[in-house]
């Protein structure tokens, strides 16, 4: 029995229109645009905490780091745009229990924030950091010092040839980013006034972005860390989407399944309607 073409004309035409439709609007949805977050703990006498991250709005289903202790960092968490609550609690306190310090970061299209607790414990606070990942020149590295030792309150960083990147950086600050050459440096942190002298042997990559963590060390002394913000090379920055309640997340391919089924339905009843025209032909 051979079909009627001309319902299956009209099939295939409206399934190429609700795949037109939909091809379409996913870039609408995409373009609510989305930004960056990572946590830090960076309070020297702070025991570990647990994280507590939140949209505001009920954009994305709530996020928990548990027993972040101090020096940890997190990898960046993409998040829509919007406004979200930062909570910390003691390590294994129930999520009933009031938060001991809370802060709100509203997150721009394609920004990114390091919220952090810094300070002593006894004026704990929750620091919303904007970070520049923006790439330098392929002939630079782009760097910044995030002063988290309160053994030596105030630091000079530079290379060990004497290049400076920044002098008198007070405890529980953070300097602006600078251009400085890439390749193998030996940094040096020297507390301002004399004191022991640390160093830390890293490479820096040409066109890439990093934050320099100077930490108290459990031995005695500090403990310079350098984290990775952007790379030129690779996912920048390093980080997926939070999942979105109700399966709303953004997503980083232009189309999803249910494109892709429109599309695979109507290359099916347009094929359909091609072999009955061939029978309809040869019968006729």
């Amino acid at each position: 029995m051979v079909l009627p073409v001309r319902p299956l004309r009209r099939l295939a035409a409206g399934a190429a229109a609700l795949a037109i439709v939909l091809l379409t609007a996913a870039p609408a949805r995409a373009a609510a645009g989305s930004g960056y977050v990572r946590l830090a703990h960076l309070s020297p006498d702070t025991p570990a905490v647990d994280v507590y991250l939140r949209s505001t709005t009920g954009a994305v289903e709530p996020q928990t780091f548990r027993a972040v202790a101090y020096g940890d960092m997190s990898r960046y968490l993409r998040l829509p745009t919007g406004a979200y609550q930062v909570a910390m609690r003691k390590a294994g306190a129930p999520a009933s229990e009031p938060p001991v310090i809370t802060t709100e970061v509203g997150v721009a299209d394609r920004g990114a924030y390091t919220v952090a607790g810094v300070g002593r414990f006894a004026d704990l606070g929750l620091r919303v950091l904007k970070d520049d990942l923006r790439l330098p020149d392929p002939g630079k590295s782009k760097v910044r010092i995030i002063q988290a030792s309160v053994k030596a309150p105030v630091l000079d960083v530079a290379g060990k040839n004497g290049t400076k990147i920044a002098d008198s950086v007070q405890f529980a600050t953070t300097t602006a980013y600078r251009e400085v050459n890439p390749g193998r440096w030996s940094v040096r942190v020297v507390p301002a006034g004399g004191g022991n002298t640390s160093e830390l042997p890293c490479t820096l990559g040409a066109g890439s972005v990093y934050s320099l963590i100077v930490l108290d060390d459990d031995g005695g002394g500090l403990k310079p860390e350098l984290h990775v913000d952007a790379e030129r090379q690779g996912t920048v920055p390093l980080g997926s989407v939070a999942t979105g309640a109700g399966g709303t997340a953004l997503s980083d391919r232009p189309a999803g399944p249910l494109v892709a089924a429109a599309a695979a339905v109507a290359a099916l009843i347009t094929g359909a309607s091609v072999i009955a025209l061939r029978r309809r032909s040869r019968t006729a």
